[in-house]
C-alpha cells in the first residue's frame, strides 16, 4: 500500500517544521532588517546608535581658541615658577618642576573659573577642567621644557638677561603650535575643551 507515509510522521515532521519556522521568526525579531531606513545596514545603525558623538566640523578657530585658553594659564604658571626658581638661584631641576606645576595649577584654575561663573557644582567643574585641560597642559609643559632645555643657558639665565624672556617666549611660541592641532584632534571627538564648550 502506497502513501506519503505515516501519519504521525508526518505530524511530527509538521511539528519540527512549525518549530523551524517559529524560530526563524524569533531570529528575524531579533535580528533588525539589514538595512536602516536611512541606507545603513541595520549592523551600522546598531553600532552608530549610542556611539560617542564626533564634531567633524572642527575649525582651526576653536582650536586656537583653545590653546591660547590653555597657554594663558601655563604661561602664568611657567614664568611664576621660573622667576621663584631664578630668584632663588634653583637648579634646573627643581625650576622646571615648579615650574610645571605651577603651570597645572593656573591652568585648571583659569578654566574653573570660567565654570563657576556658569554655576556648576564644584565637583563637576573639578570633573570637567580635568577633562578639558590635562592631555593639553601636559603637551604643552612637555614641549615647552623640552625646548627651554635645548636653550643653553635658559633656565640659569637671570630674570634681567634677555636669554630668560627670549627663551621663554620662544618656547611657549612652540609649545602653542605644536599644541594646536592637538587640542583639534581631540576637540573633533568629543574631548578636551569640547567637554566644557556649552557651558562657556
Amino acid at each position: 500500500m502506497t502513501g506519503t507515509g505515516d501519519p504521525d510522521e508526518a505530524r511530527i515532521g509538521d511539528g519540527k517544521h512549525t518549530v523551524r519556522h517559529g524560530r526563524g521568526e524569533a531570529a528575524a525579531a531579533a535580528h533588525p532588517a539589514d538595512h536602516a531606513p536611512d541606507g545603513r545596514s541595520g549592523r551600522e545603525a546598531h553600532a552608530g546608535h549610542g556611539a560617542p558623538a564626533t564634531h567633524n566640523g572642527v575649525t582651526w578657530g576653536m582650536a586656537v581658541s583653545a590653546t591660547l585658553h590653555c597657554l594663558a594659564g601655563c604661561a602664568v604658571g611657567e614664568v611664576l615658577g621660573m622667576v621663584i626658581g631664578s630668584a632663588l638661584a634653583w637648579p634646573t631641576l627643581p625650576t622646571a618642576v615648579l615650574a610645571i606645576a605651577l603651570a597645572f595649577v593656573f591652568g585648571y584654575s583659569f578654566t574653573m573659573l570660567s565654570l563657576r561663573r556658569a554655576r556648576l557644582g564644584g565637583r563637576r567643574t573639578v570633573r570637567l577642567a580635568l577633562a578639558a585641560d590635562t592631555l593639553s597642559i601636559a603637551v604643552m609643559e612637555l614641549v615647552d621644557n623640552g625646548v627651554l632645555l635645548l636653550i643653553p643657558g635658559a633656565f640659569d639665565a637671570h630674570l634681567t638677561s634677555p636669554l630668560f624672556w627670549g627663551g621663554l617666549a620662544f618656547s611657549l611660541l612652540v609649545a602653542f603650535l605644536v599644541t594646536t592641532p592637538v587640542n583639534k584632534w581631540l576637540i573633533g571627538r568629543g574631548k578636551g575643551h569640547a567637554v566644557i564648550h556649552g557651558h562657556h
